[in-house]
C-alpha cells in the first residue's frame, strides 16, 4: 500500500493544510486518512478515506465530536495495511493505530501541539467549555496513554517540544513547519499580481502604513488587542481573515478611534500585497509556531510578536522584528518607533530558513529508510501556497 498520512480533518485553508500539502510532496506515493474532508477537490479522487464521523452532523461541530474522536481514531481501519503511518496531530490524530502496534508498522507523529482544549485551556478555550471537569480528566488520561504509543515524535517548535515533555512525558525532534518563502520573495511587488477586485480593496486602505493582523478570527488570536494597539498609537489597523469573531470585530471597528478595516478572507496575492504595504505585521497570541509571521518576513514586512510562544523562535528581536509583551502598550509603542531600523533583506533571509524545501528535506531525513524514494526518484517539490487564514 505504501505510506499512510493521517490528519484530524481537512479544511480549505490553514497551517495544518500547508503541512499536509508538503507531506504529499515529500511522500507522493502515500494515501490519506482523516475524520472528514471539507476540501474534496484538494486531492485526486479516491486518495482520501474518511471516518464514520464524516457521515454525521458532528463534522460541523468539532467541540461536540471531540469526546468521540479518540475511540474513532483507535478503531479506524484502511483497506490495506500501510508500510508506515505519519500523523499530523493537533487534537487526537496521533491516537490512530491502523494495525501498527501489532504488525510492527513504523509510526511517526508530527505534533503541532498536544490538544490545547485539554492541556492549555487558558490559551485556547475553544470547545473546552463543552467538557465538564470529569470528561476532561478522562480524555487527558486517554491522550497521555496514546502519546506513549504514538511512535517517533516531531514537534513544530521548541515551544511545543517543551509542552510535549510536560504533558506527555516524552521528548520530540523539532521540525519547523513549511513556509512558501521563496515563492513570496520571487513574486516581487505583489500589488502587480492583483485582479481588479483585490486592487480596489488595496486602494481603499491607508497608503501611509497600518498595523496588519491576519489569521482565523477566533478569540485566542487576539485581534481585539491589535485594534487596541492601533488606538493607543493612533495608527490605522487592517485585519484579514474569517471566523466566528468577525461580527464582533466589525462592531469594535465602527466604534474605534482610528480607522479599522475588517477585510474577511483574502487571496494569497492580496495578503502578500498587504504585507508589503503594512507598517508592521502584529501577532499577539501565544502560538505554537506561527506560519503567517514568517510569510510576512518573506515579503519584507517587519513583525511584532509575543515573546512567549513559538513565534519568538522565528522572529529575531531587533533584526527581523520585535518580541514584546502585547499587554504592555508602552513596549509595543517602543517597538513601532524602532521599525525604521529594520532591513527588509534581513527579514527575507530569515524567512528562507523556514522554506518548504527545508521542511521536505527534514521530513525525508526523519522517516529515513522507512519511506524510500518512489520509483521515479524524489521530486524537488516546490513551495506550499501561503494560506492567509492559517
Amino acid at each position: 500500500m505504501g505510506g499512510l498520512i493521517v490528519q484530524e480533518w481537512i479544511e480549505p485553508s490553514g497551517g495544518a493544510e500547508q503541512v499536509l500539502d508538503a507531506f504529499r510532496i515529500a511522500f507522493p506515493d502515500s494515501r490519506l486518512f482523516t475524520l472528514w474532508n471539507d476540501d474534496p477537490d484538494r486531492f485526486p479522487p479516491g486518495l482520501v478515506t474518511e471516518s464514520w464521523l464524516a457521515r454525521t452532523p458532528l463534522r460541523r461541530h468539532k467541540a461536540l465530536a471531540m469526546p468521540l474522536m479518540p475511540a474513532t481514531w483507535r478503531r479506524s481501519k484502511v483497506a490495506q495495511k500501510p508500510d508506515w503511518v505519519l500523523a499530523s496531530s493537533y487534537v487526537f490524530a496521533h491516537h490512530g493505530d491502523f494495525g501498527t502496534r501489532r504488525a510492527g508498522v513504523p509510526k511517526f507523529s508530527y505534533v503541532h501541539t498536544p490538544v490545547r482544549y485539554l492541556w492549555e485551556p487558558a490559551l485556547d478555550g475553544r470547545g473546552a467549555g463543552r467538557l465538564t471537569a470529569l470528561p476532561r480528566e478522562i480524555l487527558k488520561r486517554i491522550d497521555r496513554r496514546a502519546a506513549a504509543d504514538a511512535g517517533a515524535l516531531a514537534a513544530n517548535s521548541r515551544f511545543v517540544r517543551r509542552r510535549i515533555a510536560r504533558v506527555w512525558g516524552r521528548d520530540a525532534r523539532v521540525i519547523y513547519p513549511p513556509v512558501g518563502a521563496q515563492q513570496i520573495i520571487d513574486g516581487g511587488d505583489w500589488s502587480s499580481h492583483l485582479d481588479a477586485a483585490d486592487a480596489e480593496i488595496l486602494a481603499s486602505l491607508p497608503e501611509s502604513g497600518f498595523l496588519l493582523a491576519a489569521s482565523r478570527l477566533v478569540p485566542y488570536k487576539r485581534h481585539r488587542d491589535v485594534i487596541r494597539m492601533g488606538e493607543h498609537l493612533g495608527i490605522p489597523v487592517v485585519v484579514a481573515g474569517s471566523g466566528p469573531e468577525r461580527a464582533a470585530l466589525s462592531a469594535l471597528a465602527e466604534s474605534s478611534r482610528v480607522p479599522v478595516h475588517i477585510l474577511g478572507f483574502v487571496s494569497d496575492e492580496l495578503m502578500r500585497a498587504l504585507f508589503q504595504r503594512a507598517l508592521a505585521f502584529v501577532f499577539p497570541p501565544v502560538e505554537d509556531f506561527g506560519i503567517v509571521p514568517v510569510e510576512a518576513m518573506a515579503a519584507g514586512c517587519p513583525v511584532i510578536v509575543n515573546r512567549e510562544g513559538g513565534a519568538a523562535e522565528s522572529v529575531i528581536d531587533g533584526v527581523t522584528g520585535f518580541q514584546v509583551d502585547p499587554d504592555d502598550l508602552q513596549e509595543v509603542a517602543g517597538a513601532v518607533e524602532r521599525l525604521g531600523s529594520l532591513r527588509p533583506d534581513a527579514a527575507k533571509a530569515r524567512a528562507m530558513e523556514f522554506d518548504t524545501t527545508r521542511f521536505i528535506r527534514e521530513m525525508r531525513e526523519w522517516l529515513g529508510d522507512v519511506a524510500p524514494p518512489p520509483s521515479g526518484g524524489w521530486s524537488t517539490g516546490g513551495d506550499s501556497s501561503m494560506v492567509a487564514a492559517a
